[in-house]
């Protein structure tokens, strides 16, 4: 079996977002173009794989009908903002985000075909910010939602995680699995409280999904210390309790500390680390059946790096970027400790936490 799927395509880069929109063809770019300089590039056991496009069918698996005609039609009159904030489509939009959805797909099926250990979807827009019923976020459709959902519908799995490392809170993603247990939820992000105003520790499901969210939000600045601490504390033990059959990892570089839009501290060597733990769990837990989903991260001069490096972990290879960590602030240090406490008192009810 061949080791790791990178899903792409040049048709990502015709999503325009608009002048100065963070979330351009720029941040994609950047990542390809490490990919295929570095010495990582030589390496045989990845390989680039090109996307299908997805059918409106696969999209229903989450989106309502409504919305997606929605979308359809304001990319065919010409594009505009699809939100009351920044979620910006071009006429293209609209194809390229079943692109975006038929890239994630095609990466689960090689996956579960075994065609390849795990893969990786460079896709673009991304999509864990939106719901049912609307686009946020620079988001259009929940590209690894809908991958979560299909593996239910086809492969009829009753178990699968969604690790969520972007920046930010994934409402959409919540909010669609809020009430079952057959998708756990676990997102590490920034204080929710502006955006998206969801992620908060008392957020932890209901009904048959009691217990099936598990939210860590960090203080601003928080650093690769308290990341990996809450890391060790809270998602190791919380995914090996679950025994997922299969791991989605919605994958956002935008924790970084140069990120024009996120607001935590983190390394690019901190990236390699919680690659390092998620190929780890995806080994110990579900066959490593593990497929990453490329969300935020908008520092054109590190998420290349970022990529290449998760990338890498996930191929076998551990190429580092070796970058030190910025100097922790002190006061979210502190404040980072409580939070870990506070969500493993909330989940203790539910999982096996020390």
């Amino acid at each position: 079996m061949k080791k790791t799927a990178v899903i792409f395509s040049p048709v990502y880069y015709k999503h325009n977002s608009g002048k100065g929109h963070p979330e351009s063809q720029r941040r994609l770019q950047a990542i390809i173009d490490e990919l295929k300089r570095s010495a990582f590039s030589r390496n045989e056991n990845w390989q680039f794989i090109a996307p299908e496009k997805a059918h409106i069918e696969d999209v229903e698996l989450v989106h309502a009908i409504e919305y997606i005609r929605l979308v359809e039609a304001v990319c065919r009159a010409g594009g505009g903002l699809l939100d009351l904030e920044d979620t910006v489509v071009s006429p293209e939009s609209f194809d390229v985000a079943l692109y975006a959805v038929g890239g994630t797909l095609k990466a689960v099926n090689m996956v579960m075909e075994k065609e390849f250990e795990n893969a990786f979807a460079l896709v673009r827009p991304p999509g864990h910010h939106a719901s049912k019923f609307r686009a946020c976020g620079f988001c259009l459709f929940n590209n690894v939602s809908i991958a979560a959902g299909y593996l239910q519908e086809k492969y009829k799995l009753r178990r699968i995680l969604i690790l969520d490392i972007d920046a930010h809170h994934g409402n959409g993603t919540q909010e669609t699995f809020y009430d079952t247990d057959k998708v756990l939820y676990v997102s590490l992000h920034e204080d929710p409280s502006s955006f998206p105003g969801t992620g908060f520790i008392d957020e932890i499901g209901e009904g048959e999904g009691l217990g099936y969210k598990v939210n860590v939000p960090f203080p601003f600045s928080t650093g690769d210390e308290i990341y990996l601490k809450a890391f060790e504390e809270i998602v190791d033990p919380v995914v090996r309790c679950y025994k997922p059959q299969f791991m989605l990892v919605s994958a956002g570089f935008d924790g970084h500390y140069t990120d024009p839009v996120g607001n935590l501290s983190l390394s690019s060597s901190c990236y390699h680390e919680i690659f390092s733990r998620i190929v780890g769990l995806a080994s110990e837990t579900c066959g490593k059946k593990l497929v990453a989903v490329l969300e935020g991260g908008y520092s054109t001069k590190w998420v290349g790096k970022m990529a290449t490096t998760a990338i890498s972990e996930m191929s076998g290879q551990h190429a580092r970027t070796g970058e030190k960590s910025p100097a922790s602030v002190q006061s979210a240090k502190a404040q980072g400790e409580r939070v870990i406490k506070e969500v493993k008192k909330v989940q203790k009810s539910f999982w096996n936490l020390k």
